[in-house]
């Protein structure tokens, strides 16, 4: 799907006609740079190869740079295609945040945040096992059995324990977009969008 690339700015909540509170994600889209365009005769497939954020040329590698100089444009952070544009579009051309209009719904994927090594209540939301009394002192976030025994005498894959959670890629469907300023290239959606601040994000209709 056509889209963008973003970075979220943060946490906000505005109030809707009904004067009902309505908690929402500021992210600022664009302006996106068409750094390459892929088409069936050449790639196999149709998409647009958008660029966002500048980067040093410092810290961009020659093939980078050369192709940063190809599209006319300075070496981008973050690099991602998208497939489904309707318009046409060629290096060097600009999309901005007014490729989305409100009222709309769109999909915003990111990282997650890393939250470490985390037991199995947080990073699975068990209950925990146990009774708070008769003596027990230290089960009360335990996972309690991981299998049985003598049969089949192994763990099977898959079994949720603790371990390493977030620092994933996520992706939030189905967003409504309540507001577009396209003067400060801004898309402010409803909810909550993966990622901390600052984190790049990739924006689809």
């Amino acid at each position: 799907m056509s889209g963008l690339i973003g970075k979220k700015v943060g946490m906000t909540s505005i109030f809707d006609e009904n004067g009902k509170n309505i908690p929402c994600t500021v992210i600022e889209a664009g302006p996106c740079i068409v750094t390459q365009v892929r088409t069936e005769e050449v790639d196999g497939y149709n998409a647009v190869q958008l660029g966002f954020d500048d980067a040093t040329e410092k810290s961009a590698s020659k093939a980078d740079l050369g192709h940063a100089k190809k599209a006319g444009t300075s070496v981008k952070r973050k690099v991602v295609e998208f497939k489904g544009f309707e318009e046409e579009y060629k290096l060097g051309d600009a999309v901005t945040v007014e490729h989305f209009v409100e009222g709309e719904f769109v999909d915003v994927a990111a990282t997650s945040k890393g939250k470490g090594f985390q037991g199995v209540v947080k990073r699975h939301g068990f209950a925990g096992v146990g009774q708070a009394t008769h003596g027990q002192h230290n089960r009360l976030r335990a996972p309690g059995s991981i299998g049985a025994g003598s049969d089949p005498s192994r763990v099977f894959k898959g079994m949720r324990m603790a371990g390493r959670m977030g620092g994933e890629k996520v992706k939030v469907q189905n967003l409504r977009v309540l507001k577009v300023v396209p003067e400060k290239n801004l898309l402010v959606v409803k909810g909550c969008v993966p990622g901390h601040k600052n984190a790049y994000v990739t924006i689809e209709k």
